[in-house]
């Protein structure tokens, strides 16, 4: 039985069938060992201790310059190769964002990073959602925040149910 939309259309969600729950818990457990969310990683941050990670902001110096996450290590995906080994240790694990969904330096740069032995996240939204959700940032004049949009920043804790 093919289900539709009121227009007559096919319904395109149940056209492909979830997955098995068995397999959707293996994807989704894979997912979370490769992503990292904004909120999560400005709350390990902002916690107070060392977090177990350090975050990379592998965008261009302009970028940068424009704004980057408090304390991140600036390392541009090009100069990953070259510049990795001195400015991070092997042993702690590695955050990267770029700009946000749209781009995917942060994918790149993780690429690049996995490549040459570190373990590595990709920080989901990027920049833009770091700001979006009004946590603080630095620039080249120093520190600022902007007002949470309502759509992207929750209310209270855990208000997306995370």
């Amino acid at each position: 039985m093919t289900v539709t939309t009121a227009h007559g259309a096919p319904d395109p969600v149940p056209r492909v069938p979830p997955a098995p729950p068995a397999e959707a818990a293996a994807h989704f457990r894979a997912s979370l060992a490769f992503h990292a969310d904004v909120s999560d990683v400005a709350a390990a941050l902002a916690a107070g201790v060392d977090p177990g990670f350090v975050v990379v902001d592998s965008r261009s110096t302009e970028s940068w310059d424009q704004g980057h996450v408090p304390g991140a290590v600036h390392l541009p995906t090009a100069l990953i190769p070259e510049q990795a080994p001195a400015l991070l240790d092997p042993a702690v694990p590695v955050v990267t964002y770029c700009w946000g969904p749209g781009c995917n330096g942060a994918a790149r740069a993780a690429l690049a990073l996995a490549e040459l032995g570190y373990a590595v996240k990709e920080m989901l939204g990027g920049f833009e959602y770091w700001v979006r959700e009004g946590f603080a940032y630095e620039t080249w004049q120093g520190g600022e925040r902007r007002n949470p949009d309502p759509l992207t920043a929750p209310v209270a804790a855990d208000d997306c149910g995370c």
